[in-house]
């Protein structure tokens, strides 16, 4: 009985997700504008950011539109089919869960942070220009 519901939840989910990338690519807002020295500030902010995702999970679609929303550029890293990523937010993060952004600080310094509603707070809170 498990072999069988595995499989129709994986048959399910082969069948949904290309509609839930087409939705995201439809749906997805445009970026704010700002100057191109105040967007050189952000790309340049947005290097030591990565964000360890599963490309149809729902919540990481949720963050990607934040961030084309505010126009960030960071470097998005796939947890479900490259290995190596996945074994990197294992031992770094501590569990594989998705959406995760890796804040780089300096002298090595980084803070993995979990659940869309905290990683679109806190993108906004660093990213959302005044008065918006």
């Amino acid at each position: 009985m498990r072999l069988v519901i595995r499989y129709f939840f994986r048959g399910l989910r082969l069948i949904l997700t290309p509609f839930m990338l087409l939705s995201e690519k439809i749906s997805t807002p445009r970026s704010i504008s700002r100057s191109p020295e105040e967007q050189a500030r952000v790309d340049a902010a947005c290097k030591d950011l990565a964000l360890y995702q599963f490309s149809a999970c729902p919540f990481c679609i949720k963050v990607r539109k934040e961030m084309a929303r505010l126009g960030l550029n960071i470097e998005t890293r796939d947890a479900q089919h490259n290995d190596s990523h996945r074994a990197a937010l294992a031992e770094g993060g501590g569990r594989i869960k998705v959406p995760c952004l890796l804040i780089s600080g300096g002298k090595g310094n980084e803070q993995w942070l979990y659940e869309s509603e905290d990683i679109r707070s806190w993108l906004r809170q660093q990213f959302e220009p005044a008065g918006t």
